[in-house]
């Protein structure tokens, strides 16, 4: 996540810089945790599986032609379960590569725009960008614009009493002072001196 990533989910670019900043590079996306969690679990579970099969070695007594065929048995069995697991971890970087990027384009429900992709078309490449994921995106915003939020324009927020925007006048034209708290009251009285209180 860097900072142009902040300013696309709608924080103003002073505090997308603040964030970094506070940041100091000491972070981890969740995306990231997630995939390196997933790893460390899988790879506990093959150390285990690998234990135990040292362990039925060193029971198993025999001819060595049969302790042979065992060990190139486990051996073939350790390069499926090595490529299925590969085949596992490159699927979860994706996932996790897609669904930032969709919350970053700003998609309400991301398993509904991502059902709607064509899984085929996505590769990741070595950098973590997903290749063809900009061109679906911006495909469904084009045939499904209403899974995607709005982009909210900051508008300056105004402080203070305003007179004109409060609803503080009587239908007769007059200010209703009787509406109005003392800061309010004092500070409309330094702003328009000619008036007279009813």
């Amino acid at each position: 996540m860097n900072k142009e990533d902040l300013i696309v989910m709608g924080l103003s670019e002073e505090q997308a810089k603040k964030v970094m900043d506070s940041l100091d590079g000491n972070y981890v996306t969740k995306a990231r945790f997630n995939e390196v969690n997933e790893e460390n679990k899988s790879l506990k579970q093959t150390v285990v599986d690998r234990d135990k099969q040292l362990e039925d070695l060193k029971k198993s007594s025999g001819d060595s032609a049969e302790l042979k065929k065992q060990i190139e048995d486990l051996q073939q069995q350790n390069s499926v379960n090595k490529a299925a697991y590969e085949k596992e971890m490159a699927k979860l970087r994706l996932d996790n590569a897609v669904e930032t990027a969709l919350a970053a384009a700003g998609a309400k429900n991301v398993k509904a725009v991502r059902s709607l992709f064509d899984t085929d078309k996505l590769k990741l490449d070595d950098d973590g960008k997903v290749d063809g994921l900009e061109e679906q995106i911006n495909a469904v915003k084009k045939s499904d614009p209403y899974m995607f939020a709005e982009k909210e324009v900051n508008t300056p927020v105004l402080r203070g009493f305003q007179p004109a925007a409060s609803g503080d006048f009587m239908p007769n034209g007059k200010t209703d002072f009787s509406q109005m708290t003392y800061s309010e009251m004092t500070a409309y009285l330094a702003q328009n001196p000619d008036t007279k209180i009813q």
